[in-house]
């Protein structure tokens, strides 16, 4: 598996919309919840009302429901159901069994 995209995760979407656009000099893109950094690479998402403030990376996986199944006989756990985005594919935050986060995304 390969990285696929980054999350962002954060109190205040719109300030932190404006730090990174200024930061990094990265457009953006608005959707129903957040939107997307365009960053020249990877992908990277953002949302609000997050109160543990971070960045999750995503892996690409071909099949979701394959990779949450085989998750999940690891011990792992998943957060969310996973997430249908039209036009961006199927995504769910996963734990690993010791607690660490991340995520895994399956293309549209």
């Amino acid at each position: 598996m390969k990285p696929s995209f980054l999350e962002i995760g954060v109190p205040d979407a719109g300030a932190a919309t404006a730090f990174f656009t200024a930061f990094f000099g990265w457009s953006f893109s608005p959707m129903d919840e957040g939107g997307v950094f365009e960053t020249g690479g990877l992908k990277t998402g953002i949302h609000g009302d997050d109160p543990n403030p971070g960045i999750a990376v995503y892996f690409q996986v071909d099949d979701i429901d394959e990779a949450v199944r085989k998750l999940h006989a690891l011990g792992g756990q998943t957060d969310e159901p996973i997430v249908d985005e039209p036009g961006f594919g199927r995504f769910v935050s996963c734990l690993s069994p010791q607690g660490v986060r991340f995520g895994l995304h399956q293309r549209a």
